[in-house]
């Protein structure tokens, strides 16, 4: 990963890790067939339930022998964190769920995306992506244009295997948004 900005962050326990923010890229995707489960839920709290929610795809997989055919990701559809944070925690798969009460089948929606890899800090890494678009003049693709943090696709792909590494604060990360085109 290319080094774009370099901070020292403190890691539970005392450990420190390093937040590496890779440089942005304007990349095209194409659309892409995932499962998920969306949570509406209070920003106190969201990482919690999100973590719960990527453990229960992990078992719904290997209970239901699915192949994970790309990386576990958070989709923001909507982004407060003074009220209520509209997420979904899916993972890449073209497999459809057997009539499941929580996980869904979804599609990640293609165009061009602005994108970057962080490893560390997440905060930091969402606000160079926000300073790099308002630097630039880019825009995002709002769902709703009368919503700040309105996002038609806007994710987190964890890139790092958790059964290697289990510290989410060492995972390889990438932040893509889906932009204006």
């Amino acid at each position: 990963m290319q080094k774009h900005s370099l901070q020292v962050e403190h890691m539970e326990g005392g450990m420190k890790a390093e937040t590496v923010i890779g440089p942005v890229a304007i990349v095209e995707k194409h659309d892409r067939p995932y499962v998920g489960i969306r949570l509406r839920t209070p920003f106190p709290g969201m990482f919690a339930r999100a973590t719960r929610a990527l453990k229960d795809l992990r078992a719904w997989t290997k209970t239901n022998g699915i192949e994970e055919e790309g990386p576990y990701f958070l989709r923001y559809y909507h982004c407060d964190m003074k009220d209520i944070m509209d997420i979904e925690a899916g993972f890449l798969t073209g497999s459809v769920p057997p009539n499941h009460p929580q996980i869904k089948a979804g599609l990640l929606p293609g165009g061009k995306f602005a994108s970057l890899i962080y490893r560390g800090n997440g905060l930091r890494g969402n606000q160079a992506l926000m300073k790099w678009a308002r630097d630039t003049g880019t825009a995002f693709e709002p769902i709703d244009p009368t919503q700040a943090e309105s996002y038609v696709c806007r994710y987190e792909a964890y890139l790092t295997d958790h059964r290697i590494e289990p510290r989410k604060l060492l995972w390889d990360v990438e932040l893509s948004i889906k932009i204006v085109s």
